[in-house]
């Protein structure tokens, strides 16, 4: 890191809430909010939060034709930045990704075409990847860069790194950065399935995140979105700082592949260590999605780096599933509420050491591809 990087500010829209004080509250019980919905678990949002996405959807005329993804990135970034107390003429940067992109629409326009052989007049302006930047930037009227990408599960992290860099390049001195995602479709929850890494039934705890030892896959789909407001150096408003990112990818055997040791977490762990001690590293949020191979590999990767002395471990995606592209920022924020309340956010099904102390959290994310990031955060 060339310098600090303040968080001024983050919103997000998930299963557990609409709100930072909704999300801590969620994070305070031992239930998940995982639904069987035609057969399949999700995690939706909740009904008041569905509700207030109605409400956005309905407010503009414009906005009605828009994906949820979308839509969930307007609602975010519309409460970051007023926490954050930005104003449109601060020119700030923007660059919010999403793995899936504007799923429901895409897969919508697609079954009309096969029907009628004719594609629906918006079927490329709603379903383009530049869509949710470009939406956020209109609907806040911002002059600064607007940027999108889709890096898979490590988008929202990505998005993160790239804000940094702008900022760090003095080409910007504030970026709103985040991931958002719709992905509780037929066809997307038809793909994991198609990967056999889906959950098959409901049980007490249908999702064995960061369990090394569970006899199946286990992942489920969830949606939200994740916005975070970044800030040259040490603000004084500051929610947490950015004292260390981490990157990295590796040789792929297939498409979806990670070795057993996560060569790529490796990397990016140690990147963002850099100087610090290992042993300063009180918590890490792994990216692990509940999958055997995924979870057991990014063990093993803290094992090597960490070696004797291994940080608690801990993960949100037990309780909200795989939120894909903003499940990085989703963690950001989960790191965030464990620095400010100091309160170790635990799994309830796995045994971890509680740290005396919280000063330092590491948060992984990685995607197909092998693309992994490492973000260290401090109070």
């Amino acid at each position: 890191m060339q310098k600090p990087i303040s968080i001024v500010a983050i919103q997000s829209l998930s299963p557990l809430g609409k709100s930072l004080a909704e999300s801590w509250k969620s994070y305070q019980n031992n239930q998940h909010y995982f639904s069987e919905e035609k057969g399949n678990l999700v995690a939706r949002l909740a009904k008041d939060s569905q509700e207030e996405i109605k409400k956005l959807r309905l407010s503009d005329s414009k906005y009605k034709s828009l994906d949820d993804s979308v839509l969930f990135a307007i609602y975010c970034s519309r409460k970051a930045i007023e926490q954050a107390h930005w104003k449109a003429s601060d020119n700030f940067g923007i660059n919010i990704g999403s793995s899936r992109g504007a799923t429901t629409l895409f897969e919508s326009y697609h079954k009309d075409f096969l029907e009628k052989e004719k594609a629906k007049p918006l079927s490329s302006p709603t379903t383009t990847l530049g869509n949710i930047s470009s939406w956020v930037a209109h609907d806040l009227q911002t002059q600064g860069p607007e940027i999108s990408h889709s890096i898979t599960c490590s988008t929202a992290l990505h998005a993160m790194l790239n804000g940094i860099a702008w900022i760090n390049a003095g080409m910007c001195s504030k970026f709103l950065v985040g991931g958002s995602e719709a992905p509780l479709t037929p066809f997307t929850i038809a793909q994991m399935q198609a990967l056999k890494i889906y959950a098959k039934k409901p049980t007490d705890f249908p999702c064995l995140a960061l369990d090394s030892h569970k006899k199946r896959n286990t992942m489920i789909l969830g949606e939200g979105a994740s916005m975070a407001c970044l800030e040259s150096g040490n603000s004084q408003h500051a929610l947490a700082k950015i004292i260390g990112i981490g990157y990295a990818t590796e040789v792929l055997e297939h498409n979806a592949s990670l070795s057993a040791d996560a060569l790529c977490f490796q990397r990016s762990m140690s990147m963002a260590i850099g100087d610090f001690n290992t042993n300063d590293i009180d918590i890490i949020i792994t990216h692990t999605p509940g999958t055997i191979k995924g979870d057991k590999a990014e063990v093993n990767a803290i094992q090597k780096i960490f070696c004797n002395k291994i940080p608690s471990l801990t993960t949100n995606k037990w309780k909200v599933g795989h939120t894909l592209g903003a499940s990085g920022m989703l963690s950001i924020e989960m790191a965030i509420h464990m620095l400010n309340k100091q309160q170790f956010l635990s799994v309830p099904f796995i045994e971890s050491t509680i740290p005396q102390s919280i000063n330092k959290i590491l948060v992984n994310a990685v995607g197909f591809g092998g693309n992994a990031v490492s973000i260290l955060l401090s109070k």
